[in-house]
């Protein structure tokens, strides 16, 4: 048997459990992997309180989707990988465990420069980084608005956009200014004169905005400096976007998304990999938790702790 996180209800943290499992066995396609790091990600506390929308509990439902470990048997028709192997994975189902399974396709070898935690950090935020920036075409020449910045998505979204020659300007608390620059940002304040702020920041005008704040004040301001709706989009606030004309990748949003998306959400991972190997790319680490005390880990995330929350099976 096997240690997995789960809830039988929506509700506060404690409703998250430690329940026996049996031990998972891949299948054809899939890979075994013993977890040494969980990434504790804000959709799994959105997930778990209600908050976002999710089908009816009829049975105890696992949490998390993406980690780190290492690999304890291969399926059939998979090549690659062999008990043993360091590897982080995204995009599985019930992350928080000791064991998972993995379909080969998720999981990645990890290279001895990234550590279990950081790769275990990567997934969802990574993912949704890379993707968006590449679905709204950003590169040089662009000067790109990101509120949220000193978030794990905000840096993702910083450090992709300043390696494709962007100019980026990025909202955040003034106690953060120093992570932002550290990533090749521009911080500034939200709050009252923000789009003010961010005209001194950008006197040329901004060229693309990406919501990862989820305020009314993100969205007005990137509406109101942004000439091309096309290039504006919400990462939190997915179910206000059709009204407002803008795009939305996350959040709630009711388009779906496509192929191509979905298969760059999955490419970010490696990519990441390789320029973390490189020391081209940085993760912000917080605190991390025994996975029995996946509660206090999602209590916080909810508190909004500085770095990127890991579970240690």
């Amino acid at each position: 048997m096997t240690t997995a996180i789960a809830y039988t209800e929506f509700g506060a943290p404690d409703v998250l459990r430690v329940i026996e499992a049996p031990d998972p066995v891949p299948g054809p396609g899939e890979v075994a992997v013993e977890v040494t790091a969980a990434g504790v990600n804000p959709i799994d506390v959105k997930l778990r309180s209600g908050v976002r929308t999710s089908a009816p509990i009829t049975t105890p439902r696992r949490v998390g989707s993406d980690g780190a470990g290492v690999v304890t048997a291969v399926g059939e028709g998979v090549d690659g990988f062999r008990a043993g192997d360091p590897v982080v994975f995204a995009g599985a189902s019930g992350a928080y465990a000791r064991d998972v399974v993995v379909g080969a396709g998720h999981l990645f070898r990890r290279p001895p420069q990234v550590s279990a935690a950081e790769g275990a950090a990567l997934g969802i935020p990574v993912g949704t980084a890379y993707q968006t920036l590449r679905s709204l075409g950003v590169g040089s020449g662009d000067t790109l608005l990101v509120h949220g910045g000193s978030g794990a998505v905000g840096q993702a979204l910083i450090q992709y956009a300043v390696l494709w020659g962007a100019t980026v300007i990025a909202t955040s608390s003034e106690r953060r200014f120093e992570r932002v620059r550290a990533l090749g940002g521009i911080p500034i304040a939200y709050g009252d004169g923000l789009a003010d702020r961010v005209g001194e920041a950008a006197p040329r005008g901004v060229t693309v905005a990406i919501d990862a704040a989820g305020t009314d004040e993100a969205l007005q301001t990137s509406i109101r400096l942004v000439p091309d709706r096309d290039r504006v989009a919400t990462l939190v606030r997915g179910r206000d976007a059709p009204g407002l004309g803008i795009r939305a990748f996350s959040g709630g949003s009711p388009v779906p998304l496509t192929a191509q998306q979905q298969a760059w959400r999955i490419e970010a991972v490696p990519v990441t990999l390789a320029l973390l190997a490189a020391g081209a790319f940085s993760v912000e680490l917080g605190p991390s938790f025994a996975l029995a005390a996946a509660a206090e880990a999602h209590r916080a995330v909810e508190a909004g702790v500085d770095g990127k929350v890991v579970l240690v099976p």
